[in-house]
């Protein structure tokens, strides 16, 4: 793989991995997104929009290109991963 693949710019629609903690909306680090618009003036940045676990609702941010990148390949990874914690969560509640 070429690097320049490895570092290519999100376009809409495109999975985004957060590289940074954004406390003041609640979202950190290593959360995935979905790109939904880009802005390119004055400088580039991407609507970013967040479906956090356990929410009803979604969490859109403006996010400059070095606080996302782009996550290529499956994400059923992150949704196993997702599940296996809401199981053990579940299982550790009922056990106490």
């Amino acid at each position: 793989m070429l690097m320049e693949d490895a570092m290519r710019s999100p376009h809409i629609d495109d999975f985004v991995r957060l590289t940074t903690d954004i406390p003041e909306l609640a979202l950190i680090r290593g959360e995935v997104g979905v790109v939904r618009s880009t802005w390119f003036a004055p400088s580039t940045a991407y609507e970013v929009e967040f479906h956090q676990i356990g929410h009803d609702y979604q969490t859109r941010a403006l996010l400059l290109p070095e606080q996302v990148e782009v996550e290529e390949g499956s994400l059923f990874k992150v949704k196993d991963l997702a599940a296996d914690v809401v199981k053990t969560e579940l299982i550790v509640t009922e056990a106490h």
